[in-house]
């Protein structure tokens, strides 16, 4: 079964600096028929305008990864970490017991384009931490970028969930396979795909639950984030 989440109909932000828009319930934006998809809690696609972001804010026992579509962005956190973000690296911050954090577009001319996301960890009260890779995925097949430890990924995540990341030439055709008793999220971050024969555009999203495997051509050169969640 696949469920499909409309970009169109997804919350927004905006502000003289940030357009934010939301898969699932943040911040003034609340639908309870959308308060997250198994441990996944929150996709935020946001552009931020040159020089402006987030200033210091707290988080606490969530699981934050970052994803830079276009553009540059400049991290501080209160573990002495700094950093910039750029296309082709998953930076992934451990709230734990308590962190808190800066998020900036890194440039005076340009604006960024990223990906925030939030998964529940599988357990509370941890220490905070923070990681960044550069992930280089294969084109054409899907690459695991972040997963728990020991599963060999670049990027190790304190919860029950996998993140792969793929990128299409169009015309290409894919399939993956549905784990027994746990779900996918698929998220398209560029291009048009079909999804099971669905079209999907830049900035949809789809629960995919209860079925062996999905499919996907490549309508477009598209780029695509794929969660395997408990």
């Amino acid at each position: 079964m696949i469920v499909f989440r409309d970009r169109m109909t997804r919350g927004a932000t905006r502000t003289g600096w940030l357009d934010s828009r939301h898969s699932f319930s943040f911040a003034d934006y609340d639908d309870p028929r959308q308060r997250g998809f198994r441990n996944l809690r929150v996709i935020n696609e946001d552009r931020v305008i040159p020089g402006a972001g987030f200033p210091p804010h707290g988080h606490r026992d969530m699981e934050i990864i970052s994803y830079v579509l276009e553009g540059a962005l400049e991290h501080k956190d209160s573990l002495g970490n700094g950093s910039i973000i750029r296309p082709g690296e998953v930076q992934r911050m451990s709230a734990g017991t308590g962190i808190r954090h800066s998020e900036y577009n890194a440039s005076r001319e340009a604006p960024v384009h990223f990906l925030q996301i939030w998964i529940f960890p599988d357990r509370t009260g941890i220490a905070p931490g923070y990681e960044q890779r550069m992930v280089a995925p294969r084109r054409n097949a899907f690459e695991l970028v972040a997963a728990p430890a020991g599963e060999g990924a670049p990027v190790t995540l304190n919860g029950d969930a996998r993140l792969y990341l793929a990128k299409l030439d169009g015309g290409v055709r894919l399939s993956h396979d549905v784990p027994a008793g746990r779900g996918l999220w698929l998220q398209l971050a560029r291009g048009v795909i079909a999804l099971d024969g669905t079209e999907m555009k830049e900035g949809d999203g789809a629960a995919i639950e209860r079925q062996a495997e999905i499919s996907i051509e490549a309508l477009s050169e598209a780029e695509l984030l794929l969660f395997d969640l408990a």
